[in-house]
């Protein structure tokens, strides 16, 4: 198996979604993913807020691809369930979507996410999920 950095970045940079909502793979280590977001105005809703639809998309990502770097060679993952709970308006200059794995089994594997916005120096957390994300056959 490749590298682990290098097998999450082949597999990120094939995603047209996070191509096209402009996200950057930030972190990647065993059981942790992070993914950073640059608000713009194509990613607003009506309030001038970043849209929970690019947030959400971005934190299942990184849930996601920190449940590949646990999963066994060969495999690939995909996302069975998630919660999420917006905890204040995604306000910030940057969002990073931290994704880390809480249990890895067999089959599935739980993870916890948390998107921190930053402005300046202040951190706020803006959104959490748990998602459960399944192994699947892979083409890896």
């Amino acid at each position: 198996m490749p590298d682990l950095q290098e097998h999450i970045s082949a597999s990120f940079s094939a995603q047209g979604l996070m191509t096209t909502l402009g996200a950057e793979l930030v972190l990647v280590a065993p059981g942790e993913v992070q993914i950073a977001l640059f608000p713009r105005p194509e990613l607003s809703q009506q309030h001038g807020y970043i849209h929970a639809g690019a947030i959400t998309s971005v934190l299942d990502s990184a849930c996601g691809y920190a449940a590949l770097t646990v999963a066994p060679a060969g495999l690939d993952v995909l996302t069975v369930e998630f919660k999420i709970n917006f905890i204040r308006p995604a306000v910030a200059e940057r969002f990073v979507a931290i994704g880390r794995v809480t249990k890895a089994g067999k089959t599935l594997t739980v993870c916890q996410g948390e998107v921190i916005g930053e402005h300046g120096s202040r951190r706020e957390t803006i959104a959490v999920m748990q998602a459960t994300i399944i192994n699947v056959p892979g083409n890896t």
